[in-house]
């Protein structure tokens, strides 16, 4: 994992946005995709690294804007998937209902990080600047790919893809707002 910087700070002008933009209040950590079986269990795609952690929910937020609170009656791990059992949803026709609902935590609940990990939306709003001194612009989005993550960065030279891999991302400072990085030939558009 990268380690904070011990650099000086950037120009207020080229500094991220991070310190001043309020976080989100919830943290996802699963969609339900469809019903499985007839008791109103939900197949829910994982959001989060720890899939254990839904065994031991009591009560999750479903939905977004608004969300509400639903008491956990039951869950349990199955073929890359959890299988989640919500009070109040006893048949597949209720489970219906819940197609699609993103499942949410308040983020108080987030399990820890260790030294140096980070959640991903932590990382909008950096200034993207290059091991050179070129600033690139601002990371608007963190793109979740099979291989490796890609940070999606918009700024004087248009929008620029950067993956996430040691030879690329050498520096996440969030004391200062930004990402130092190393263009490889071919990051650049044309």
């Amino acid at each position: 994992m990268i380690q904070k910087s011990d650099t000086s700070p950037l120009p207020q002008s080229m500094q991220g946005s991070v310190a001043n933009a309020a976080e989100p209040s919830f943290l996802t950590i699963g969609q339900v995709s469809k019903p499985h079986g007839v008791h109103g269990e939900v197949r829910v795609i994982l959001q989060t690294d720890v899939p254990e952690r839904f065994t031991w929910l009591k009560e999750v937020y479903v939905g977004q804007n608004p969300s509400r609170l639903v008491a956990v009656e039951g869950a349990r791990l199955h073929q890359n998937m959890v299988l989640l059992k919500l009070a109040g949803y006893d048949n597949r026709e209720a489970a219906e209902t819940l197609r699609g609902a993103w499942l949410q935590v308040p983020e108080a609940e987030a399990i820890p990080l260790d030294e140096g990990e980070y959640f991903l939306y932590q990382l909008e709003g950096l200034a993207v600047v290059t091991d050179a001194g070129e600033l690139l612009g601002t990371l608007l989005e963190v793109m979740e790919t099979g291989a490796n993550n890609v940070f999606r960065v918009v700024g004087p030279r248009g929008e620029v893809l950067l993956p996430d891999t040691r030879e690329v991302i050498l520096d996440i400072d969030f004391d200062n707002g930004r990402v130092t990085v190393h263009l490889l030939p071919g990051l650049l558009p044309e």
